[in-house]
């Protein structure tokens, strides 16, 4: 499927939301991202060869909300492809307890992923780094370059601004998660080696829009009041960034729960009535795909939910969307195109609800960019 085809997608709907358009431009955002880095590669590599020298140095991985589920997608993954110490620790963790998540002695450095850039916890995060910690430094990864992330250049901060289109305009972040999921991979993987991979990953998010929005259409419209996003490994993330698509676009109406498959028995199992939905991304790895099936297995036969919906690379049986081309990618390339049908549910859900998908909150108490939030001064 082309490019083309994808946004096409937003005219034949009648729908021209920025929800949507942005969920469909993934494709292209990931090339345009990946192209980018491509003409900043020498001076990233530049500011982070001195820094990866060192054995001592501590990577953190920092966001917050869908921001910070980036790294809880790859931390786990570049800590053992990079064997090294690589930790996810959202910044309003970091601003609310710095002592319990700050070495003084420990070289770090905090990559900070922000659409805007201008959350008020991430620019905090940043100062506190600075000023607790005896080595600092700072990869900024932004779609804004207005932001405040982005205007903080200095000797120990390099900052990557991604494509201007991947500033998701709408309230709900999509083409942005990705974009800059796709940008921390390639960085600490290597641009170059990543030419390939990146190419495959939107080839595969294309596919799947095509795929996913009917199948996605129709889940929605069967009117279920409870969905459960199950993941194992580096989907455990990603589950909880579904969940959270879910939860924003439909203004809190539906209730959403995230877990892995084998803690899910585990007590939140309870959550599964007839009107429950619940979605499994299924692993390429050997082993964790057992225990995935091994629960789309027991739910189908327990007959309690309203349906179980696995998202599958590799053939399935039962009710599944199937990612094609990529049956033996490493699961790390597979975050990328299993988050859209999660996307796509929720955009569904949310016009089917009657919201807005732009701006689903009708309270109007939680906003695009997070505000009233007051920064306090530590304590010694």
């Amino acid at each position: 499927m082309s490019d083309t085809l994808s946004v096409a997608a937003v005219d034949h709907r009648g729908d021209e939301s920025w929800t949507r358009r942005e969920i469909c431009q993934q494709p292209q955002m990931l090339r345009a991202t990946q192209a980018m880095l491509h003409g900043e590669s020498r001076s990233i590599a530049a500011f982070l060869a001195p820094l990866l020298a060192r054995d001592d140095l501590r990577i953190i991985l920092t966001g917050a909300g869908t921001s910070a589920f980036i790294g809880d997608s790859l931390a786990p993954w570049l800590s053992v492809a990079m064997r090294r110490r690589i930790e996810a620790i959202a910044t309003t963790d970091i601003v609310s307890a710095p002592h319990l998540h700050l070495r003084a002695d420990a070289p770090t450095l905090l990559v900070s992923c922000g659409r805007s850039g201008n959350s008020p916890e991430s620019v905090a995060a940043v100062d506190l780094v600075d000023a607790l910690v005896g080595s600092a430094h700072h990869l900024v990864v932004t779609c804004n370059a207005a932001g405040e992330l982005a205007r903080r250049a200095s000797a120990n901060t390099h900052v990557v601004v991604l494509p201007e289109p991947t500033h998701d305009r709408a309230y709900a972040m999509t083409s942005s998660f990705t974009a800059m999921m796709l940008a921390v991979l390639s960085i600490f993987t290597g641009i170059t080696e990543m030419d390939a991979r990146s190419e495959a990953i939107a080839a595969a998010v294309d596919a799947t829009l095509a795929i996913a929005d009917p199948q996605m259409a129709a889940f929605a419209a069967r009117g279920f009041d409870r969905v459960v996003y199950l993941g194992s490994g580096l989907f455990k993330g990603l589950a909880r960034e579904a969940a959270l698509k879910l939860l924003e676009l439909t203004d809190g109406a539906l209730v959403t729960a995230f877990d892995t498959a084998l803690g899910f028995r585990h007590g939140p199992k309870t959550i599964i009535t007839d009107r429950t939905l619940v979605v499994v991304f299924v692993s390429n790895d050997p082993l964790t795909r057992r225990y995935d099936l091994d629960i789309i297995t027991e739910l189908r036969g327990d007959g309690a939910s309203g349906a179980v919906l696995a998202i599958s690379a590799q053939a399935i049986d039962g009710q599944a969307i199937r990612v094609a081309g990529m049956d033996g990618a490493q699961d790390v390339d597979l975050l990328f195109p299993y988050i859209v049908p999660a996307q796509l549910f929720g955009l569904h859900a949310s016009r089917h609800l009657g919201l807005t998908p732009d701006s689903p909150n009708v309270s109007g108490t939680v906003s695009r960019v997070v505000q009233g939030v007051r920064i306090h001064a530590i304590d010694g």
